[in-house]
């Protein structure tokens, strides 16, 4: 579906303040929580005054931080998306990465994508992931396998279950605790 787990929103969000990136790559946004939430936190989009009044909020062309998007399904897009995200690439994200030069960005999520690839195109998508990204990938994926499948949009099929064992032969040797996903990094 177009949007995760949210219990792990606040521990992916607090990695990113953490690593105050100045370009993201957000890799299936769905309804576009990841780069609203980006947004408000990276770039302190609300600027207040000595009283904590909102003074006034940041013109986009006050912006310090660049968040692109990929989606695979151009019906999911709204009004956020426009607002939060600096420029959105509309289709699927194996044929878009590659475009991508390499080191890119200084994040990369992935946040509940990697179980719509079957294995081999998943180890091909997070080799991309750690291609285009300068600093760290972020992904996300259910422990445990549900079966999904969208008449609608086929994108959101499930096609495999990862397990950590599997994500760190794949570079990601870092994980951030959630009891639903794993949520795995892969750093430079």
């Amino acid at each position: 579906m177009p949007f995760s787990f949210s219990n792990q929103l606040s521990t992916i969000i607090g990695y990113a303040e953490q690593r105050n990136p100045r370009s993201v790559l957000d890799i299936g946004i769905g309804m576009g929580q990841y780069g609203f939430l980006l947004r408000t936190n990276l770039e302190n989009v609300n600027l207040f005054d000595i009283h904590g009044e909102t003074a006034k909020q940041r013109d986009r062309a006050e912006w310090q931080v660049r968040i692109d998007g990929i989606e695979g399904y151009a019906g999911y897009l709204t009004p956020v998306h426009t607002y939060a995200y600096t420029n959105i690439m509309i289709g699927n994200a194996m044929a878009l990465l590659p475009s991508l030069a390499d080191g890119t960005y200084d994040l990369v999520l992935a946040i509940d994508i990697l179980e719509h690839f079957d294995k081999d195109q998943g180890k091909i998508f997070l080799k991309e992931c750690q291609r285009v990204s300068k600093a760290s990938v972020l992904i996300s994926t259910p422990k445990e396998f549900i079966e999904q499948e969208v008449a609608a949009n086929p994108l959101e099929n499930h096609r495999s279950h990862w397990n950590k064992e599997e994500l760190k032969l794949q570079g990601f040797n870092y994980f951030l605790p959630n009891e639903l996903s794993l949520i795995a990094i892969s750093e430079k």
